[in-house]
């Protein structure tokens, strides 16, 4: 709203005092604060009317709207969940179709077979994890002595024999 620095209500505070004089100041800066405090009410009073009436006539639809356009891969997303959910719920509330009385026995007579093996098979692991430790600890073996690897010793350097450029112009003026 108004920006106002603590050197603007300084000044402002100091020409109420030369216009108003000292005496009455008080009574003023009372009268002001319940001004501003009667303006603060009805703002905020238009404000949460502004908000009723903005929820009534469907303005948040329109917010949704607008939030699902900015961003679609979102709303996309959200619509997915939606229709997943759906299916899940669907599906948990069907009732399982009802068998005919063979059928029925058939099918439990599958159950506790698959049970039985995978009880059998169950032991079977524990049997062999058990076995499996005893048979399974080598016995440690002597680490062998590292190699060393002896230097290899490093040839003499010998300096190259400097060249005689001097002696080859010689030998070219005697040719000639």
């Amino acid at each position: 709203m108004f920006d106002l620095g603590w050197t603007e209500l300084l000044l402002i505070g100091i020409v109420a005092l030369i216009v108003v004089g000292p005496k009455d100041l008080p009574g003023m800066f009372r009268a002001v604060g319940k001004f501003i405090g009667k303006a603060k009410g009805m703002a905020r009073e238009f404000s949460s009317a502004m908000n009723d009436a903005a929820e009534g006539s469907g303005v948040d639809d329109i917010k949704e709207t607008l939030r699902k356009a900015a961003n679609p891969m979102k709303s996309a997303m959200d619509e997915v969940k939606k229709t997943t959910d759906s299916v899940t719920r669907d599906l948990k509330d069907s009732a399982k179709p009802v068998l005919s009385e063979e059928r029925q026995s058939q099918a439990d007579k599958i159950r506790d077979k698959a049970a039985e093996m995978a009880s059998s098979r169950k032991a079977a692991e524990v049997e062999a994890e058990t076995a499996k430790p005893e048979a399974a600890k080598p016995k440690p073996k002597a680490k062998p002595a590292p190699k060393t690897k002896p230097k290899p010793k490093a040839a003499p350097k010998t300096k190259p024999a400097p060249k005689a450029k001097a002696s080859q112009k010689q030998n070219a003026g005697d040719k000639a």
